[in-house]
């Protein structure tokens, strides 16, 4: 029996004590500046090599190239917790300004780089690709020299980081500005508390309608009152990126999506047709819950209502000792790293105001650690979005002694480990539940999980398309914003749903990530490849997590295609493998279906 009480708060302290006043992580900066300036230098002094045995002043960029990441990736993670933790930190917000103008120069210096690498003849850099110390990190110099092919001068791109500080990021960072003072008004017990909109957000797990119903109506009047500011948001989010593009020639407006995502456009379209052709059982499964409820049809803030009479609640300790008892039954590396995320506070899980909506996994490179954020409140989506986070600490750890080059692994891979550990979970809670009644919920959440990534993101998806599209031609008003949301919405849930969610654009802070546009097919991506290594796991047992580590090991190293191909043996451009994958999810429907009949 487990006797040691998980805490729920993290420990920053370890890394900079004393938070944004920290006396260490101001030293941290101004020696990220310093190292960041002789990095500068090396670049500028680099004369590029005629013969592959001239390789000393590259290898020793590489190795100034590693060690102004970690820093710099210390730094980023480090503000990001401060500013999610309490978003009336106004100190934090003023690093993350700092974090970010050091990141814009980064990048400055690192296009001066990959624009000398093109400048290498292509025999002699491929001779120095076979050669140590590039060999293991070929296929990363590879990428960096093809994408700088692709862009503009290195005066040009360096305008353009610049230009974004106050621009670009500077619009993402208003976005955060505006959520941390947005408060959703709840009575409860004749007291009206308000809400920040994390705390609000988990109100549409109540299995009251009432409840939810009413958090709605506050939830659309609180983001509609600022829905002019956050449209001017991203209307310029947009805009800043379509003006990048157009410059550098790129008509596609998913190609830098695709290529920060090391897959091809015929791989994606094979996904979203492969789900399209597939999506009749959800919405049966829409209808049949609805009429669990007493409905004619489900509204957008019934989609995560429970369907037991009786709300299942677990405290944190409980989901804690849950997913430590499941991940052992998959392999002794996942149970023992994430014993050691718990016991040594990598969490921030307390449900309390002044957090940050959502949640989120960071690394600590120099420190080789994580940090998990998310807001506990006892719900078993809690408890799925807790072991999802856990996945993506554990990728991050599974990548220990891989070359730090080949450490930076595209979103849609990183959100294969996290759905991986998520599906565990959920497959476990349904197995073990005792009553019928406790199976039908567990496999209801579940299956929510997949409407999720099959509706939901694909209506994100549909909606980002269509305003870049739009965005082309100037501003688009709010109103027009809640037009194609909600044709989007409609689209993507197959007009299934009585009331829509046409603020979804305002609410969604993904919308506003700068690090990655189109911050939303890869969470689909990542969810159906993982159903595919799920069921090889299956397969295989216990055996499997060595695979499976050496899986995520070549995550960052080649396309989705080649490590599909690779370590499954399966082509993600053909429709076989996706189709595969949503049969099985559609197995938890007709399970579902079959006992609510």
């Amino acid at each position: 029996m487990n006797t040691t009480t998980y805490e729920q708060t993290w420990d920053l302290d370890v890394f900079f004590e004393g938070g944004s006043s920290s006396p260490a992580f101001a030293t941290h900066l101004e020696t990220l500046d310093s190292e960041l300036n002789n990095f500068s230098t090396l670049v500028k002094e680099f004369t590029v090599p005629t013969e592959a045995n001239e390789k000393e002043a590259l290898s020793s960029i590489i190795t100034a190239f590693v060690n102004v990441g970690a820093k710099m990736r210390q730094a980023g993670a480090f503000v990001s917790c401060l500013s999610a933790q309490d978003t009336k930190d106004k100190k934090a917000n003023m690093l993350r300004g700092k974090v970010t103008q050091l990141s814009a120069t980064f990048q400055t210096v690192l296009t001066n780089f990959d624009q000398k690498l093109v400048t290498i003849d292509q025999a002699v850099f491929e001779a120095l690709l076979q050669a140590e110390p590039f060999q293991e990190i070929s296929y990363v110099l590879n990428e960096r020299r093809n994408r700088a092919k692709e862009k503009l001068s290195t005066e040009e791109e360096s305008l353009i980081n610049s230009l974004g500080i106050d621009g670009y990021h500077a619009w993402g960072q208003m976005y955060d500005t505006i959520v941390g003072k947005l408060k959703i008004p709840f009575e409860e017990n004749g007291e009206i508390k308000e809400l920040s909109a994390g705390q609000a957000h988990n109100k549409f797990s109540s299995s009251d309608r009432n409840v939810r119903k009413n958090v709605f109506e506050h939830w659309e009047k609180a983001w509609g009152e600022q829905a002019d500011y956050i449209g001017a948001s991203l209307n310029h989010l947009a805009g800043f990126r379509l003006n990048v593009y157009k410059q550098r020639n790129w008509e596609e407006v998913l190609k830098e999506p695709l290529d920060i995502n090391r897959m091809s456009k015929q791989t994606l379209e094979t996904m979203w047709k492969a789900i399209s052709d597939n999506k009749a059982p959800f919405v049966e499964y829409l209808n049949r819950k609805a009429k669990l409820l007493g409905l004619e049809k489900l509204s957008w803030y019934d989609l995560d209502a429970p369907i037991s009479k009786t709300e299942s609640k677990v405290s944190y300790q409980e989901g804690a000792e849950f997913i430590l008892e499941q991940f052992s039954h998959f392999g002794p590396e996942l149970t023992e790293f994430t014993k050691k995320a718990f016991e040594d506070r990598w969490i921030e899980a307390e449900d309390r105001d002044g957090k940050r909506p959502g949640g989120f996994c960071t690394s600590f490179p120099e420190s080789d650690q994580s940090r998990i954020f998310m807001t506990f409140s006892g719900t078993p989506s809690n408890v799925s979005t807790l072991a999802h986070e856990l996945g993506h600490a554990f990728h991050q750890h599974a990548m220990k002694g891989v070359h730090t080059l080949n450490r930076s692994y595209a979103m849609n891979v990183a959100e294969t480990a996290s759905t991986f550990a998520e599906m565990i979970v959920a497959d476990a809670s349904v197995k073990n539940a005792t009553t019928e009644e406790e199976r039908i919920a567990l496999l209801e959440d579940k299956i929510q999980r997949s409407v999720a990534f099959y509706m939901n993101i694909h209506a994100r998806f549909i909606f980002e398309t269509s305003f870049y599209e739009e965005r082309k031609n100037g501003i688009v008003s709010t109103e027009r914003l809640n037009e194609l949301m909600e044709q989007a919405q409609k689209t993507a849930y197959c007009d299934a749903l009585d009331q829509y969610h046409p603020s979804f654009w305002s609410s969604k802070m993904h919308f506003y990530i700068t690090g990655v546009p189109f911050y939303n097919f890869p969470y689909t991506f990542g969810y159906l490849f993982s159903l595919g290594i799920y069921a090889k796991a299956i397969e295989e047992g216990t055996d499997y997590e060595n695979k499976y580590i050496a899986l995520l090991k070549d995550t960052a190293s080649m396309t989705v295609e080649e490590l599909a191909s690779k370590h499954l043996g399966v082509d993600l451009t053909q429709p076989e493998f996706w189709e595969k994958a949503v049969r099985l999810s559609i197995k938890d429907v007709e399970e579902f279906l079959t006992l609510t009949n």
